[in-house]
């Protein structure tokens, strides 16, 4: 029997592929059983329905897109990366984004992107007296605006080049970071 890691990756691809041709709400779980060969019961062991396999699908995606660009020299690269792994699985994020719901997808990115953001706030904040509450609220802030420009980009129908939104994002942002941590550090010897 397979292992779990290798089942779940097999529904993956298939789900991904059944999305090229279909929508997700026209999925069934024996379409995508009989495309990738195990048993509903297979299926059943992991997930409880294809939704739940599309949430997983977008965790397992984001830890891939990152691969650990989680510090303040590779957060440009890391947001680069997370623009590249949403397009290369256009479809599968149209699809969700249209069919799911912009909600499903927002809440995968705000995530992702919260992760690589908060360590680069940790990172530059180590010898500030900042407390978590305004590290986790500067985090919050970029954040937003960086899942605004990508969710805008997304429904626009990812024709813009991604490498110029992050070029400009990059340009945007060059030390804006650090600055929001040493004005809430200042603002605590008051």
């Amino acid at each position: 029997m397979p292992n779990a890691n290798t089942t779940k990756l097999a529904l993956e691809s298939s789900l991904k592929k059944l999305m090229q041709s279909k929508k997700i709400d026209k999925i069934t779980i024996s379409d995508l059983t009989s495309d990738c060969g195990i048993s509903r019961m297979s299926f059943y062991y992991h997930f409880k329905d294809i939704y739940e396999l599309v949430e997983w699908i977008c965790i397992e995606d984001g830890k891939r897109a990152l691969q650990g660009k989680k510090t303040y020299e590779t957060w440009q690269e890391g947001i680069y990366q997370i623009f590249e792994a949403v397009m290369e699985n256009k479809a599968f994020i149209i699809n969700v984004y249209h069919c799911i719901g912009r909600e499903k997808i927002e809440t995968y990115l705000y995530k992702l992107t919260y992760d690589l953001i908060v360590n680069v706030v940790e990172e530059k904040a180590l010898k500030t007296p900042l407390l978590p509450g305004d590290k986790a609220f500067i985090a919050e802030f970029y954040k937003f605006g960086f899942v605004g420009v990508m969710l805008d980009w997304i429904s626009h129908g990812m024709k813009e080049d991604y490498g110029e939104l992050v070029k400009r994002l990059g340009i945007l942002l060059r030390g804006t970071i650090p600055h929001s941590i040493q004005n809430f550090a200042d603002t605590k010897d008051r």
